[in-house]
């Protein structure tokens, strides 16, 4: 199952070397995640409406390696945003991907970018 998060890097903002085009703004809740696929990888990218940001971040869980983490609820821990698995409520910071619970390792995360209408996520290769 650890062959999974091999897949999984995070990728900082200056080393972007391909912007995938994810989907539509429109296709995605408000205070709310859905799971988008790039290559064999996939993501899990969060509308935070309410701090007028985005975030994207891996779908697996690391805890029990399920692909949950865009049905998850997202919030804010003193003013760090996250988001908590909806199978065992862990919670990750959606900036850093750090476990906030302290029990499990950081899951990946993403830089986001809005052109337009269109949402897009920033890889590596």
């Amino acid at each position: 199952m650890e062959e999974i998060l091999e897949h999984y890097t995070t990728t900082k903002l200056e080393d972007v070397q391909v912007w995938f085009k994810a989907a539509s703004v429109k296709d995605f809740p408000k205070d709310g995640g859905a799971c988008v696929k790039y290559k064999e990888k996939q993501i899990a990218v969060f509308n935070f409406a309410r701090l007028n940001k985005w975030y994207a971040c891996q779908n697996v869980c690391p805890h029990k390696m399920e692909m949950v983490l865009s049905r998850g609820m997202i919030g804010d821990d003193k003013g760090m945003p996250k988001v908590a698995c909806p199978l065992h409520k862990k919670t990750f910071s959606l900036e850093n991907g750090e476990n906030l619970n302290g029990d499990l390792e950081a899951i990946a995360t993403y830089p986001v970018k809005i052109e337009g209408e269109n949402v897009y996520i920033g890889f590596l290769e």
